[in-house]
């Protein structure tokens, strides 16, 4: 049996791979959450693995509050990048596979064809750059059997989301201005779980290897509200709106497309269509209620 570690276990992601576990029975599962362990602490991470050791670390712990990051730099460096930092030196020593998640936003957006990983990063706030400086201790550490996921516009059933805040505003309003001019991928974190769990087995590289994950089709963020609301029968008028129109602390990407090719090749996979995946979501909250 496979021993598993997976951080940010309260996380969209985290949460996830907790609800569908039960259908990889070949996996044994450790949850770690901020209960636990401080991510900001690397020595509390360190004083955690001293007498541990795991196949495989799946690192969905991040900071993620991307205005507020703005006003807390120290906080969000500290859980993305110098954490991070520490779980590849921990992973490397103990020869544990490493999946670490990262983000759409360590490119400034502003590309006019889907970002491939070899692209050039250039963050455009505190978060996106937290987040790159990660991938890149990553890569400097250089774990084997080590993988960096790049997703967006994450949602599910699970934490504080647009799907959410979405479904609670549309019930609570006639009428919303939602922002049509930045686009991307909606990614419905239990795909996203899903993919990690089933390549798990497979992932071996002597350096650590960039690949980006969302789900399939494009959107903007008006049309991602539009789609939620059909899919829930709720009546609300959505208006399309500016970015500078709905001023942020943290600069937003315009375009985050994400080429999804060499996962797809690599690992075989097939990947859902955002709207199918949001159909499903949006059931199970249903069914929740």
């Amino acid at each position: 049996m496979t021993k598993l570690l997976v951080t940010g276990a309260n996380g969209q992601v985290g949460s996830e791979i907790r609800e569908i576990s039960g259908i990889y029975p070949e996996y044994e599962i450790t949850y770690m959450d901020r209960s636990i362990v401080d991510m900001a602490d690397t020595k509390a991470i360190e004083r955690y693995f001293e007498d541990k050791t795991f196949d495989a670390l799946i690192n969905c712990a991040a900071y993620t509050a991307v205005d507020k990051a703005e006003s807390q730099p120290d906080l969000a460096d500290a859980i993305n990048s110098r954490a991070v930092e520490t779980l590849a030196k921990i992973a490397k020593a103990k020869k544990m596979s490493l999946i670490h998640i990262s983000t759409d936003y360590v490119f400034n957006g502003q590309n006019y064809r889907p970002y491939m990983e070899s692209d050039s990063t250039d963050p455009q706030g505190v978060y996106g750059r937290s987040k790159r400086d990660g991938e890149e201790a990553i890569v400097s550490v250089a774990p084997a059997n080590t993988i960096i996921i790049r997703t967006s516009w994450v949602y599910s059933s699970f934490g504080n989301n647009f799907l959410k805040t979405m479904l609670r505003l549309g019930n609570e309003k006639e009428r919303i201005g939602v922002i049509f001019d930045q686009v991307g991928t909606p990614t419905y974190a239990r795909d996203l779980a899903k993919m990690i769990l089933d390549i798990l087995p497979n992932i071996q590289n002597g350096h650590p290897e960039i690949y980006h994950y969302s789900n399939e089709g494009v959107a903007s963020w008006y049309d991602f509200a539009q789609a939620i609301f059909e899919l829930s029968g709720i009546q609300c008028q959505v208006n399309p709106i500016t970015t500078d129109q709905y001023p942020t602390p943290a600069t937003r990407p315009y375009y985050s497309l994400l080429n999804k090719n060499k996962i797809k090749q690599k690992y075989n996979i097939d990947i859902p269509y955002w709207k199918d995946s949001l159909e499903k979501c949006i059931a199970l909250l249903g069914e929740k209620e």
